[in-house]
């Protein structure tokens, strides 16, 4: 079968690193006969030519529509504000045109259930580019854990915190900025893979405004109907140490990086190091959502198991929950 043609929609800083992915897959043989770049689109076409020459891609285009109504682009990788991905999305699938969207999915819960319900209308692909769910560092943290290494699971603690007010995206509420959709959703998705969908019986949370209203700096705590208590901390305020770590009752395990996990350590009862776990090279890290998305496509299916639709609709509805306890809404939600 042809190869699939990845087209990205916008420019900006992420779109540059799924243009980097893309030529490296391109260029090396585990992925080359599975994706090619093919087109961009931004808003300015000569900013969409310039990064076209940049990266190598054949086609450039100065408009989202101009981009769908390319009959050769079958996955559309969505590199926008979180509000906009929505409106993009259900125009890329409306077109034929499969989807891979950057995380945060959507702003609310209700932008999700829109995206997925075209997505069942049109049996288009639209999944969710949150590459820690994609990434072989999931399997190995399955594989420790169900191995018994550190016991009966008590606890989780995951954050997440970069200082980046200096962005205008991440501090303006009409772009759906803040901590929560933009690193909060690391932690959270941490914490929801190592529990495996458990239903959660309450969540407590707080969080510290910036000066536009968005959240700045946010904590919460889940209590899990197990038993199992969770605590995860973003913000857009400081430097933390990105840590993701699990405690049992024999031992605990500490995950370098939760963004995106670089090695796992296991600790025993007396805090000796019993076995350490190297994750393996990778490209850039987004090729894994990449390849599933493209086989995705191939094989005609609407989501990736990686990360299905009941999971990316949940995870949407735990943030909006969480928007709610701080009357935190967007100036388009009102």
């Amino acid at each position: 079968m042809a190869r699939i043609h990845v087209a990205i929609l916008g420019a900006g800083r992420i779109a540059q690193h799924m243009a980097d992915t893309l030529v490296k897959m391109a260029a090396g043989s585990r992925y080359a006969d599975l994706v090619e770049p093919y087109a961009v689109a931004a808003r300015d076409a000569g900013r969409a030519a310039d990064f076209a020459a940049k990266y190598g891609f054949p086609v450039s285009y100065g408009s989202y529509e101009e981009l769908v109504a390319d009959p050769n682009v079958d996955l559309v990788y969505i590199a926008t504000p979180h509000n906009l991905h929505a409106e993009q999305a259900i125009l890329c699938m409306k077109a034929g045109k499969g989807v891979l969207v950057e995380k945060a999915f959507g702003a609310n819960a209700a932008q999700t259930r829109e995206m997925l319900a075209v997505a069942k209308e049109t049996g288009m692909l639209c999944a969710e580019a949150i590459w820690t769910r994609y990434m072989p560092s999931r399997a190995i943290i399955d594989k420790i854990l169900a191995s018994g290494a550190i016991g009966e699971i008590q606890a989780i603690d995951a954050n997440l915190c970069y200082p980046t007010t200096a962005k205008a995206r991440i501090t303006d509420p009409a772009l759906a900025g803040g901590a929560l959709l933009d690193v909060g959703v690391y932690p959270i998705n941490f914490i929801d893979m190592i529990m495996h969908n458990a239903p959660i019986a309450r969540i407590e949370s707080s969080m510290r405004a910036y000066e536009t209203g968005v959240d700045a700096h946010n904590s919460m705590t889940f209590y899990y109907e197990n038993g199992v208590m969770a605590t995860a901390q973003s913000s857009i305020l400081c430097h933390s140490d990105r840590t993701g770590s699990v405690w049992g009752t024999d031992g605990y395990m500490v995950c370098q990086n939760i963004n995106n996990v670089e090695a796992i350590d296991v600790y025993d009862g007396n805090h000796t190091v019993v076995a350490h776990y190297d994750v393996p090279a990778q490209l850039t890290g987004y090729e894994y959502e990449v390849a599933a998305a493209a086989q995705a496509v191939i094989d005609g299916r609407t989501e990736c198991e990686e990360m299905p639709h009941a999971d990316t609709l949940r995870i949407m509805e735990l943030m909006d929950s969480l928007r709610r306890d701080w009357n935190l809404t967007y100036p388009f939600e009102r």
